[in-house]
């Protein structure tokens, strides 16, 4: 078996959710143990005095080249997407369904709420859209959604996005291999060899920033 993979992540993302497709792949090629690891990412974007929306700091070629690299990411992954009902949109009420949830369904849970905000363009920070879905999942979902207003699971959210920065994370999708943080989907290739036991060969480099 391989390290263990912590996967960080927000519903809110476009590069998280194109990570979350590539989650079980990722278990597979790095025969290790992915766990979720949901925080929220607005809380750690304003402990670290970022723009909530970053999309509005970006010049227009940059702006361009994002859009246009979220759709190749999504055809390389051979996935759908589609443009959202609102971006960003908020996603704590579905972060804390999600942990209301038995774990044993979370995965489900992900799969769905994901497909929910990038694949069916539906509001995300509706609580009748989070209730469908997970009625659609053959869950309790009054039962879920009723936990998920709970201070329990209100505090839960918070101690893991609290965690998240005490780990180093400043964005999703992040992932965690033995005090390794990577970011982006993009470096999935690193997470594996990561959990393989692989760690950067400093004597090759004197950068320095």
């Amino acid at each position: 078996m391989g390290l263990p993979i912590d996967f960080w992540f927000d519903f809110s993302c476009p590069y998280a959710y194109l990570a979350a497709t590539q989650r079980h792949a990722l278990a597979r090629d790095a025969q290790s143990i992915v766990t979720p690891q949901p925080f929220l990412l607005g809380g750690v974007f304003r402990a670290l005095d970022q723009a909530q929306n970053l999309s509005t700091t970006l010049s227009p070629p940059k702006a361009r080249h994002n859009r246009l690299d979220v759709i190749r990411w999504a055809s390389w992954f051979e996935v759908p997407l589609a443009t959202p009902f609102k971006h960003p949109n908020r996603s704590v009420d579905a972060l804390r369904a999600l942990l209301a949830t038995p774990p044993e369904h979370w995965d489900a849970v992900i799969d769905a709420f994901y497909r929910l905000y990038w694949v069916e363009s539906r509001d995300i920070s509706n609580l009748h859209e989070l209730r469908s879905a997970l009625l659609a999942l053959n869950l309790d979902a009054d039962s879920i959604l009723r936990l998920a207003q709970s201070d329990a699971i209100k505090d839960d959210l918070h101690q893991r996005t609290q965690l998240a920065l005490e780990v180093g994370v400043f964005g999703a999708p992040a992932f965690v291999v033995n005090g390794q943080l990577f970011w982006g989907q993009d470096r999935l290739p690193f997470v594996v060899r990561a959990a393989q036991g692989w760690l950067p060969e400093q004597g090759r480099t004197s950068f320095t920033f």
